[in-house]
């Protein structure tokens, strides 16, 4: 894994679309006075997710309901608002791009612990190694899932990938009960392992200690508190548990697969001799990354904006309540450098490009 800190991108030839494309950008913010991070719908959006997670949990445990279905009902919506808040405000509160004040990010990255996971595993990942590598085999985490499971053309193949683009759509909802549970500690060791805890300033012991203490407040209140105040079967409870996960992870999943692992985007390979990726990284976005649905406005708002991409991967610094303006001038410089700029017009297309592209991996 060392050579992922070698890893570089070099193509000085395209550096006149970077330097052009950021003018433009910056042009468009200057222009109309606006702040690159978010605003008053944003801190509206956060208080509605936040409530969709929150208000659904305290019916539960305190609205003294007698129906199991109800309840069970309420904790699908708890998935729907765990969901939202990873894709609509963690999501940005980590890229630094939540809000002018540090404190301010630094403090909604921890609502990921709300939702069972750990801040510097999604930083590290996320940040570094999917938003720097994207689709690179070996560099990108995102790429990773288990062994029966096949996402790039450079992982190995297996028989049992042939039937991928049936079941793999199955194992998607299991996404946050995995990081949840196990996960969380493996690339913690993993990250220090690699050195990439040190990147980034932060000692193994400290973050392994606010691993542990968040796991415990996270199965106290979600697993302890109900088994306690509920009069419901221990299993009942594990399976609204394991329904508000599931939804949750294919929610997550299925949007994040979307915009990456598709039939269009690229898998390119670092150059054998130099060991480096000949395109510039923002060109290398454009060659791995898509858009979607960019028409559906409420869909948008739901996932963070994450419909656009290919603007989020660009910019990961300004907040997504920007993407849909800065989106035409970003494929209108694509187009000009004859770069491509990836889009399907909807969710569902995308899904079907997924789809074709699992069938592809399982027989190549």
């Amino acid at each position: 894994m060392a050579e992922i800190l070698k890893t570089r991108f070099s193509a000085p030839q395209q550096r006149l679309f970077v330097s052009t494309l950021r003018q433009r950008v910056d042009a468009y913010f200057k222009s109309n006075k606006l702040s690159k991070q978010g605003n008053t719908g944003m801190v509206l959006k956060t208080v509605a997710m936040f409530s969709l997670y929150l208000v659904p949990y305290f019916l539960i445990i305190l609205g003294g309901f007698q129906s199991e279905l109800f309840l069970w009902f309420l904790a699908a919506v708890m998935g729907i608002g765990m969901s939202g808040i990873g894709l609509s405000v963690m999501h940005d509160a980590n890229h630094g791009s939540y809000s002018k004040y540090h404190w301010v990010n630094v403090f909604l990255s921890y609502s990921i612990c709300l939702v069972g996971g750990l801040p510097i595993n999604w930083q590290v990942q996320h940040n570094v190694l999917h938003h720097t590598y994207t689709n690179v085999h070996n560099h990108d985490g995102d790429l990773d899932g288990p062994s029966f499971l096949r996402f790039s053309p450079h992982q190995p193949h297996k028989k049992v990938h042939r039937f991928q683009f049936l079941y793999a759509w199955f194992f998607y909802g299991f996404i946050t009960m995995a990081w949840s549970t196990s996960k969380d500690f493996i690339q913690l060791t993993q990250f220090r392992k690699m050195g990439l805890l040190k990147t980034q300033n932060k000692k193994f012991g400290k973050q392994l200690t606010l691993l542990i203490g968040t796991k415990i407040l996270y199965y106290t209140y979600l697993v302890i508190i109900p088994m306690l105040v509920l009069d419901v079967a221990w299993w009942k409870i594990l399976l609204g548990l394991f329904t508000m996960h599931y939804i949750a992870g294919m929610l997550l999943a299925t949007i994040f697969q979307s915009a990456h692992v598709i039939e269009e985007a690229s898998f390119p390979l670092p150059n054998e001799k130099t060991g480096n990726i000949e395109n510039d990284w923002a060109v290398h976005q454009l060659y791995t990354t898509a858009n979607f649905a960019q028409k559906s406005r409420l869909f948008s708002w739901f996932i963070g904006g994450l419909n656009f991409q290919v603007e989020h991967h660009l910019f990961p610094n300004i907040c997504h309540v920007h993407y849909k303006k800065i989106a035409k001038i970003v494929e209108e410089t694509a187009k000009e450098f004859n770069f491509p700029y990836y889009t399907q017009p909807t969710f569902v297309s995308a899904l079907w490009s997924h789809s074709k592209l699992l069938w592809k991996l399982g027989r190549v």
